[in-house]
């Protein structure tokens, strides 16, 4: 402690800057782009041709060739193909054996410039790398977990993709705890570089399917794409918290017709919060998503 203070007395007397006693530097920005980060679905391989049916016959958009591989550090066995909507992006997996751990617990896969960089920086952020990177059929991977116990896939491909933007932007929703929501928001936006677009303290619980009180909700944006954090004390009625990715849609009712004629079940129907008509729906597999447009629609 004496060093460090004839340390600051020198700098102060000397007109140096105090920048490195007063923060870190900045970690490196590695995000790619919002139409690179894709929601992990697992469903069982028995449902995975219903599922692709269903979940394109919704929103639109096209799949990938189906293809099997090992796509974890340890021996296993599963389908994989990427679905591409306008509105949002699924990594969809059947696994043929039994999914090594933790695998199936994260809930997106995040597209970054620099695998090495990207992983150095979440530590520097805050995450844990519970998986460490390890090499897949096209690329490499790790698996880093927030605090809050958000996990998440980091991935680096060796033939860049090329992509086309989404029409809109879907959303991560992250569940929370309130002990433990502003390290997890202080740690991502470090990581993404992104920005608090709100915070409500008193949002409207119907949103969580209570409708009676209130939650805290806070939305931001980086180049990662949006995320919706809902903090809240878990009691939460079926299927609130089992949704990984909400997607904003042109006009919701013409959207629950298509996922209702393509074998989707609307948990929740539309309601009406704070400009914003959503509704509950799962897909053939057990894949829950949020479905929402303006109210105006």
């Amino acid at each position: 402690m004496r060093t460090f203070s004839k340390l600051l007395l020198l700098a102060l007397s000397l007109g140096a800057p105090l920048a490195p006693f007063a923060r870190e530097a900045a970690t490196p920005m590695v995000a790619v782009g919002s139409q690179y980060d894709t929601t992990h679905v697992y469903v069982a391989p028995a449902d995975v041709d219903r599922f692709v049916d269903s979940f394109l016959g919704t929103f639109g958009g096209q799949s990938t060739r189906q293809g099997i591989a090992t796509v974890t550090p340890t021996p296993s066995s599963t389908s994989t193909q990427l679905l591409q909507t306008p509105v949002g992006t699924v990594s969809l997996f059947g696994f043929r054996t039994p999914v090594p751990h933790p695998f199936g617990l994260e809930r997106t896969g995040y597209l970054v410039t620099d695998l090495d960089v990207a992983v150095k920086a979440a530590r520097a952020s805050g995450a844990d790398v519970i998986v460490d990177i390890f090499p897949d059929p096209i690329g490499r991977d790790a698996v880093i977990q927030w605090p809050g116990g958000v996990n998440m896939q980091l991935y680096w491909h060796t033939t860049p993709p090329n992509y086309a933007a989404f029409q809109t932007v879907p959303e991560n929703r992250v569940y929370v705890s309130a002990g433990r929501a502003d390290a997890f928001v202080k740690s991502f936006l470090a990581f993404s570089h992104g920005k608090t677009v709100s915070d409500t303290k008193q949002a409207p619980g119907v949103e969580i399917g209570r409708p009676e009180g209130s939650y805290r909700r806070i939305r931001v944006e980086s180049a990662f794409g949006k995320m919706t954090v809902l903090v809240t004390d878990g009691h939460l009625p079926y299927p609130y918290g089992h949704e990984l990715t909400g997607y904003e849609v042109a006009d919701l009712g013409d959207t629950l017709a298509k996922a209702k004629a393509h074998g989707a079940k609307v948990l929740v129907e539309p309601f009406t919060s704070e400009g914003r008509a959503s509704a509950m729906v799962e897909f053939p597999g057990g894949y829950v998503a949020e479905i929402h447009a303006s109210a105006a629609h």
